[in-house]
């Protein structure tokens, strides 16, 4: 393998320890790439590691192990100098080194309710599967590197489906020789969204949505504040059931917590949202234990049905401004638009659902309830990645602690999807990776201090 370029700074901290070229440091003779001196938090609930040692070849997790454990029989004890030791070594070995302290290395956030390219427009210039891509970099520059798109996904979308699970999330690399795509975030897919005004007519487009070979089945129980149609318990209950058929889960809209127990009771595999009309009862969460489904809040989903009677505050936010697409922007800050919005009762029920979502969220977690971070980004005014960010703290609001809402966007997400690749790091799973300047267990808010993102050990390119 040739040796990697050395990083400018990696050269100056080589060229100032002591001893810097001594041996006796070894690696796995499959490692590719190596992260020196992070605290790593896997996950799993544990608590972070000290510094640590992360190795990883073919865009996995091979060992993590602590920093100190290679300082062998030479007895080194101080941590920075064995580091940059481990450091020296890889290099020689022509392993790609990156070496850093006092930051946290975690799982990459999960988003198990979003959209992909459902703001496309046709006869822009641009295709719908370039748009999507785009998207799908937005999403991981703000360190989501896996959503799931739940409804509305075109032809398109189901290629770079295949292509991102791939190892290193880039097998859509054209032939041998060619540049490797950048690293995006990894994407499943429903399809459109399932609807029939009666059982048999909702199970024939089951069957058509399943010939396009989705990851979910998405439908709507929901009249819109009064407004449409709901879909019959008769009818969910057949899309369910032919869904199984096909080997598939259900991902179900809702807003009732009649309707959330009917298809619980139905055998829905997803929760896709808050419960938003009234205070979650003893039953709704004996049926949710019961049937182990987890429960999505997409609180963002609420604020972005009011946010847009003005300039929302969060448009002030460089976190958001600095990678935004300015188009909905122009479009959210129209004043005819705004008046309307404004004008509209649904703005004003939908703020008072927040609130009743909220609380039925610190409701349904201190019963143990599996929670699965969710947004519904991706429509006009639901920003990709930022809103993810979002979501966590308005989580923190209801009452969850840092732990509870990291293990949301990590572990029990990549449970609640049925993927047992993702979501934590340990060896063997994909090396989708996010690090940050400051502990995110102390705060939430420090998801933000993003310092990397990988995805299968990729790194990401990121403005700023």
């Amino acid at each position: 393998m040739k040796a990697p370029v050395l990083p400018t700074r990696l050269a100056v901290v080589l060229a100032l320890s002591p001893g810097a070229c001594e041996p006796g440091f070894s690696f796995d003779p499959a490692t590719e790439s190596v992260i020196v001196g992070a605290r790593v938090w896997d996950g799993t609930g544990a608590p972070p590691t000290g510094p640590a040692v992360v190795q990883i070849s073919q865009g996995r997790i091979l060992a993590i192990d602590p920093v100190m454990d290679f300082a062998g029989a030479a007895g080194r004890t101080d941590t920075m100098r064995v580091a940059t030791h481990i450091m020296t070594d890889a290099f020689e070995a022509g392993i790609v080194p990156t070496l850093t302290s006092g930051t946290y290395l975690i799982p990459g956030l999960i988003n198990t309710h979003g959209h992909v390219g459902g703001t496309w427009v046709p006869g822009t210039g641009e295709e719908y599967g370039e748009y999507a891509y785009r998207e799908l970099e937005r999403y991981a520059r703000y360190g989501v590197t896996t959503v799931a798109s739940l409804g509305g996904e075109r032809g398109a979308l189901f290629d770079l489906r295949e292509a991102s699970w791939g190892e290193g999330g880039n097998a859509d690399a054209a032939g041998a020789g060619e540049t490797t795509p950048p690293p995006r975030a990894r994407v499943l897919v429903s399809g459109p969204v399932v609807t029939g005004s009666t059982p048999e007519q909702a199970a024939e487009r089951v069957d058509a949505a399943a010939a396009m070979g989705p990851d979910w089945i998405k439908i709507r129980v929901d009249d819109n504040l009064g407004t449409t149609r709901k879909m019959s318990p008769e009818t969910y209950a057949a899309v369910i059931a032919r869904a199984g058929e096909h080997g598939l889960r259900v991902a179900s809209h809702l807003f009732y917590q009649e309707d959330a127990k009917g298809l619980l009771r139905a055998g829905t595999g997803m929760v896709a949202h808050s419960i938003r009309d009234e205070a979650v009862d003893d039953e709704t969460i004996g049926l949710l234990h019961e049937t182990g489904v987890c429960y999505v809040p997409t609180l963002t989903r609420e604020v972005s049905t009011y946010a847009y009677g003005g300039r929302p505050d969060f448009f002030d936010d460089p976190f958001l401004m600095a990678d935004i697409d300015s188009a909905q922007v122009e479009t959210l800050s129209d004043p005819e638009r705004q008046a309307r919005v404004r004008a509209s009762g649904a703005a004003e029920a939908y703020g008072r659902a927040l609130e009743v979502a909220q609380a039925n969220l610190g409701r349904v977690s201190e019963a143990g309830v599996p929670i699965a971070l969710g947004t519904d980004s991706g429509p006009l005014g639901r920003f990709q990645g930022y809103f993810e960010h979002m979501e966590l703290e308005l989580m923190a609001e209801a009452g969850l602690t840092p732990l509870q809402i990291l293990r949301s966007a990590t572990g029990v997400a990549a449970e609640c999807l049925g993927r047992d690749d993702i979501g934590t790091l340990e060896p063997g799973r994909r090396a989708d990776m996010v690090m940050l300047r400051d502990n995110p267990l102390e705060d939430v808010a420090n998801l933000r201090e993003i310092w990397g993102v990988w995805v299968g050990g990729v790194r990401v390119e990121r403005g700023g």
